[in-house]
């Protein structure tokens, strides 16, 4: 289980690494934090716009491919997704389906706008059905 001690730090880490999204079309700039699990560190990630648009990544998943190319690590303990909206907001479909890859269903996912922690989820509650890749060849 994670600390109010850790998830503060992965709220810092998150409000700091929005700051650096790319996010000259939408202005809509997202910080994640991803927590690696039984260690004492977070992993950031921002979001980063493309004019294609279908190039675009988001924060959650730059967040996770950094960690797994920093660190090797897919082996994750919680997620902190902020923006700057009232309620915070919840990662889009794709990542979800992205994280299925590497959590469980009782992985929190933590959102937040800039005055702190809106909602605590659990991913099942997120993504209650994911793509079952015992189904690929």
């Amino acid at each position: 289980m994670i600390s109010e001690s850790q998830l503060a730090q992965g709220l810092k880490i998150a409000t700091e690494v929005r700051l650096k999204a790319h996010a000259p079309y939408s202005k809509f700039k997202v910080g994640a934090a991803i927590k690696l699990k039984n260690k004492d560190q977070w992993v950031g990630g921002c979001n980063c716009e493309n004019s294609s648009y279908g190039g675009t990544v988001c924060a959650e998943r730059i967040a996770v491919f950094s960690s797994l190319s920093q660190y090797g690590s897919t082996d994750f303990e919680a997620l902190v997704l902020v923006t700057d909206t009232p309620t915070g907001d919840v990662p889009c479909a794709f990542c979800l389906q992205v994280l299925s890859e590497f959590v469980g269903p009782d992985f929190p996912v933590v959102c937040a706008n800039l005055e702190g922690i809106k909602h605590r989820f659990t991913f099942k509650d997120l993504l209650p059905v994911t793509f079952d890749k015992a189904n690929l060849p």
